[in-house]
């Protein structure tokens, strides 16, 4: 998580930066849910659960260059703690970030598509009953951390002023995922709401 921390921190600087050059800005949160191509059940005594359900929250925001390219980053994460195995299982929530490179094509004056790719980790929490503490914290979950790949699209739609809509699916490939579930395919799908700065329909 310290790798992913720093990234985080480095990112966070340059988009900030990179704002004051940036044609567009847009700022959006959403909900949604995830599956995977996994078995139906879980086998608790194995350890393999698939990774799907639960709703997931996500924000992120982006700012767009010329030719309509730009950076962007997105965080979900599962709103409720999930139980691992089924009721009464271990409680687990799996946490999501990505950081992309967006293409945003027009169609219209008020439709685009929000096309994305890039890289990121899923930090998924185990919980338990017990804490743990040092000299700034106490926790009661372990976090289990894989690297991921995502693609990304969706569909936004300007339904007043700059305020849009969008429907949308991320697909992430996300490594060493059968550690704790079934499949390094997870598949997320939503849809959000945001607000473009310095641009718009029609610009």
């Amino acid at each position: 998580m310290r790798k992913l921390s720093l990234l985080a921190a480095v990112f966070s600087i340059l988009f900030i930066a990179s704002l004051a050059s940036a044609q567009q800005g847009d700022a959006y949160f959403g909900f949604g849910t995830i599956t995977s191509p996994s078995a139906p059940a879980c086998n608790i005594d194995t350890g393999f659960c698939p990774e799907k359900g639960g709703l997931y929250p996500n924000i992120g925001a982006d700012v767009i260059f010329h030719k309509r390219i730009g950076i962007g980053f997105d965080i979900a994460w599962r709103g409720a703690q999930g139980a691992y195995g089924g009721s009464g299982g271990q409680p687990f929530r799996p946490i999501i970030y990505d950081f992309n490179g967006v293409f945003q094509p027009r169609l219209s004056k008020k439709v685009g598509l929000d096309l994305s790719a890039g890289i990121g980790a899923q930090s998924t929490r185990f919980y338990s009953n017990t804490f743990t503490c040092n000299f700034v914290s106490c926790t009661n979950y372990t976090s289990s951390n894989h690297f991921l790949v995502d693609v990304g699209g969706g569909i936004r739609y300007y339904v007043w002023g700059h305020v849009f809509v969008r429907p949308e699916a991320h697909y992430y490939w996300i490594n060493n995922n059968t550690n704790d579930f079934t499949s390094n395919n997870v598949l997320r799908v939503g849809a959000s709401i945001g607000y473009t700065i310095g641009g718009g329909p029609g610009d």
